[in-house]
């Protein structure tokens, strides 16, 4: 049964009973109250489900073996990490934390991809030693690569290993999002190699002895058309079967399917139509050009995570003026930056009388000093008081792992709802821990 209006945003387990919010059997409101504001809660029912359908299409749509990478960088902490281990997920990781989390909740190396447009030279050494793969976005970074595992170093440090090796491919080709700077695919992008570059990228490694047995490219994020993927799909395969690939290699299309953040952008983009789409040109194209099967990797992030989340905020000020009404919260763009970034949309109910007259359009602004510090424009709201709490859905993935120390703000907790119980898997920054990297005697 489809859930009423705006409460379609919210998680599969979201209800209203008593005229209150819930969530995996947990008043908002309750939670809000025991463990305070800002706080970002995230319903496990809601992650498993948005994954068995990926597996579901998975299974049902590609002959081949394929497998799902969580995007870590949508979200990550060592429990999201020990999520991803228990349901066999590979996780893609940017930077030294992101692997640290990974570790941290128990993921072998052999389901860690490590993912970077500039990676140092500690980048590479920590991704040979800890992560099963490793894209290279660049051919200056193949070449430092090459210069860490050439034999000579390889005897000095006989530990120093390199599982899997994959390029990543820039398409040429853009996928339509809602603003340029979630765009990764395009001719001008900042991300990966061209296809000549990925010519000399074999060719390089090879002549070093090393096997390139993967290919990857990521097109954007947020995007709901399949059509610019299939044509980047082709581009790929066809590299693919220029550079040699064969046997047990790997492609990976990315992720980046879209999610509905707002009443006017649902219902949410299908998953199944998305996996179709790649599953079958994939499956086709390798026919077409006589190559084998690769292991397929999908990588989502946001279409796992986003709609699981949903942030909490307790109003403070309450400004009613002739040109509009501003809610005023204990949060904002320190630990939600994509209205400012991107000019992201987002909805929102009350934790308390939910079914109150939509009476008031209003504006949520956060605490910060900056005019961008908005998350919500122009929405129509209950007549809120000082003092209510505020959830916002679709908040699970590009917020937390986006969020700043932004006029002294301390990061919010996070909890983990499962199967009636309320877990804090991130507990609150605190200013003492804002400052310890300070120095204090200079």
């Amino acid at each position: 049964m489809q859930k009423p209006g705006r409460l379609q945003l919210f998680p599969d387990s979201a209800t209203i009973e008593n005229n209150a919010l819930s969530i995996g059997g947990h008043e908002l409101a309750d939670l809000g109250g025991k463990f305070g504001t800002p706080l970002y809660v995230y319903d496990r029912a809601t992650l498993d489900g948005a994954l068995s359908r990926y597996k579901a299409a998975l299974k049902t749509s590609y002959p081949g073996t394929a497998l799902v990478t969580y995007a870590g960088k949508a979200f990550l902490c060592a429990a999201i990490a020990k999520w991803a281990h228990d349901q066999g997920l590979w996780v893609d990781c940017t930077g030294p934390s992101e692997i640290a989390r990974a570790l941290a909740g128990g993921l072998p190396r052999a389901n860690i991809v490590v993912h970077g447009v500039n990676k140092s030279d500690a980048d590479l050494e920590l991704a040979i030693q800890s992560a099963g793969t490793l894209v290279v976005d660049s051919l200056s970074e193949l070449q430092r690569l090459v210069s860490m595992l050439r034999p000579a170093e390889r005897s000095r440090r006989p530990s120093r290993t390199l599982e899997s090796l994959w390029l990543r491919l820039q398409p040429g080709i853009a996928v339509q999002t809602h603003h340029a700077h979630t765009q990764t695919g395009q001719a001008e992008s900042k991300f990966g190699m061209t296809p000549d570059e990925i010519i000399a990228a074999a060719q390089i490694a090879s002549g070093a002895g090393l096997r390139v047995d993967g290919l990857h490219f990521h097109q954007g994020s947020n995007f709901r058309e399949t059509a610019p993927l299939v044509r980047a799909i082709h581009i790929g395969l066809d590299l693919a079967k220029e550079i040699g690939l064969r046997d047990r290699w790997h492609f990976s299309p990315g992720g980046g399917w879209g999610v509905a953040y707002c009443e006017e952008e649902l219902p949410d983009p299908d998953i199944d139509t998305y996996v179709q789409a790649i599953a079958g040109s994939v499956s086709r194209r390798c026919r077409t050009i006589g190559i084998s099967l690769p292991v397929l990797h999908l990588e989502p992030g946001r279409s796992l995570m986003a709609r699981a989340g949903v942030a909490l905020y307790r109003v403070g000020a309450v400004k009613r003026r002739s040109h509009g009404t501003w809610l005023l919260v204990d949060g904002g763009m320190a630990d939600n930056p994509r209205h400012a970034l991107y000019g992201a949309r987002y909805s929102c109910l009350p934790a308390v009388g939910v079914a109150r007259e939509m009476s008031e359009e209003v504006s949520i602004g956060g605490q910060y000093c900056e005019s961008g510090d908005v998350l919500v424009e122009d929405l129509m709201m209950p007549k809120i008081d000082e003092g209510e709490l505020l959830a916002i859905p679709v908040s699970g993935a590009y917020q937390i792992s986006m969020a700043s120390n932004y006029n002294g703000a301390c990061r919010p907790a996070v909890l983990w709802l499962e199967k009636g119980r309320a877990r804090l898997i991130v507990r609150r920054e605190t200013p003492a821990e804002v400052c310890q990297r300070d120095v204090s005697k200079f």
